[in-house]
C-alpha cells in the first residue's frame, strides 16, 4: 500500500531488542469530502505510525511538516487504553520512502554536503 502525507512531529530512531535500530514516525493524511446534498465541506485526518527498518540515516530528513510518500505493508493495532476503552491505530512497515518537501527548522543548523551525504549512504533509494 502506498500513501502521502506530512510528518506529524520529527522522526525518531529507537533501539530495540538485539541492538536492531528502528525508524519511527507519524504521518497525517488530510482528506475532504462534501455529503450528498448539502454544501458544506467535511475534513478529516488519518494518522499512521510508521516503522523504518533499513538504516536509520533518514531519520534527519524527516523533519515535522516533511511531505512524504510511504509504501510498505500496512495494519491495524488494537489495543485497550488505561481506562479500559478499546482503540487502534493503523501501522505500517515501510519499504520505501519518498520525500517530496521538507520543512525548513529555524533551529537547525544548516549543514555541510559532507555531513548529509555521509548519513544517507544506508539508504536503499
Amino acid at each position: 500500500m502506498e500513501f502521502t502525507g506530512r510528518l506529524t512531529a520529527n522522526a525518531k530512531v529507537s533501539t530495540v531488542k538485539g541492538d536492531k535500530e528502528v525508524v519511527n514516525f507519524s504521518v497525517a493524511i488530510n482528506d475532504r469530502y462534501r455529503p450528498k446534498d448539502s454544501n458544506e465541506t467535511k475534513e478529516f485526518v488519518t494518522y499512521i505510525n510508521v516503522g523504518w527498518w533499513m538504516g536509520t540515516g533518514v531519520a534527519k530528513l524527516l523533519t515535522k511538516g516533511t511531505l512524504v510518500s510511504v509504501s510498505g505493508r500496512l495494519y491495524a493495532n488494537a489495543y485497550t487504553d488505561m481506562q479500559g476503552d478499546a482503540k487502534a491505530s493503523l501501522q505500517c512497515q515501510a519499504d520505501k520512502i519518498k520525500v517530496h518537501q521538507s520543512v525548513k527548522q529555524e533551529a537547525v543548523p544548516a549543514t555541510s554536503a559532507e555531513e548529509i551525504t555521509e548519513p544517507l549512504a544506508d539508504l536503499p533509494f
